[in-house]
């Protein structure tokens, strides 16, 4: 439900509309705007609430119109927030004209890669450091990451070569420890529903990159995105990866190019693009990145290793640090072409 304001409504008008919605129960959350305010109601009303609160709100005073959100997910959705969000971390700004690349190794191995890393990805013109220091694998037996020695390495990597850091966390008790060391916490794909992760997510502080679900449609990750912001969150920012394929023989998951204009008008939130993942083999990035680009994307999340051959995790799909440079120039000319800038 979303409650509009008449132009000349008071901040008394809206008070009483905000004091009519918590007494029902619910929770309101005003969005000014350019011209006039409008309220929210974030919660899911009762059907048997929904028309009498609808009368009560439209007889108030400075109240211009009352209209039902016709999404399952509320804050997410471009009904309740018209405008684009975008997330300003210092001087990057994510989901505006320019398109952010996020670039580093999947896992977090040894300061000398990190630092190897973080200065390719500085020199080509990334401005957000990727590494990976828990790492949820398949098999128990495969590298699990360097843990609180790995988030050490990454913030120390991010801070000397002056780029913002993300990284992934896993579960809900390493939420605080986490957020102490990087700039943007990472919701991988197959914890995109573990809802008490998302909920100690939304109240960390930081913002939130939120992976799409191998097998999740677009409402059950706006869903999940939802209880980020019902948390109290506002920044997040959805990463597509793939989704499960017909057939695995050439690539390890489908890129759901789709998604991107299709999210463009769902939702207000930034949407960037996980190729690495998506396709499983370095040879098919710089492809998937330059459509991705050309898309709407707002973001790209390039798995870059200095040594990919030797790599702990992920190398068959990691770009080489040597190559990120021209990868990235490439990227630029797209970029221009659909009139962004990279």
């Amino acid at each position: 439900m979303i409650v509009a304001m008449r132009k000349d409504a008071t901040p008394e008008h809206i008070r009483r509309v905000v004091e009519k919605i918590r007494q029902a129960g619910l929770s309101p959350v005003e969005m000014p705007g350019g011209e006039r305010t409008a309220i929210g109601v974030a919660s899911a009303i009762p059907a048997d609430l929904r028309g009498p609160l609808t009368d009560q709100l439209q007889a108030l005073e400075g109240v211009a119109s009352v209209t039902q959100v016709s999404r399952a997910f509320k804050l997410a959705s471009r009904e309740f927030h018209p405008a684009d969000t975008v997330i300003a971390l210092g001087e990057v700004r994510i989901g505006g004209p320019q398109v952010v690349v996020m670039a580093g190794p999947c896992a977090v191995e040894s300061r000398e890669q990190m630092h190897q890393a973080a200065a390719a990805v500085k020199e080509a013109g990334g401005l957000i450091l990727r590494g990976g220091a828990y790492k949820p694998r398949t098999s128990p037996y495969a590298f699990q990451g360097l843990e609180s020695e790995g988030l050490r390495l990454l913030q120390e990597a991010g801070r000397k070569f002056g780029l913002l850091t993300v990284t992934e966390v896993m579960d809900p008790h390493d939420v605080g420890l986490v957020a102490e060391h990087v700039d943007i916490l990472q919701i991988g794909a197959r914890n995109m529903q573990n809802y008490p992760l998302l909920v100690a997510a939304g109240k960390s502080g930081r913002p939130v990159l939120l992976k799409r679900g191998m097998s999740a449609s677009l409402d059950e990750w706006l869903l999940a995105a939802e209880y980020v912001l019902s948390a109290g969150e506002s920044r997040v920012i959805l990463c597509e990866r793939g989704v499960h394929p017909l057939d695995r023989t050439y690539t390890r998951n489908t890129l759901d190019l789709s998604c991107i204009p299709v999210l463009k008008e769902l939702t207000h939130l930034p949407v960037v693009v996980d190729p690495s993942h998506a396709t499983g083999n370095a040879r098919l990035v710089p492809a998937m990145c330059r459509a991705a680009v050309a898309a709407g994307a707002d973001g790209l999340l390039i798995e870059a290793h200095p040594e990919p051959a030797r790599a702990l995790c992920d190398g068959q799909q990691s770009v080489g640090t040597r190559t990120l440079g021209s990868l990235v120039a490439e990227l630029r000319q797209v970029a221009r072409a659909v009139g962004r800038t990279l």
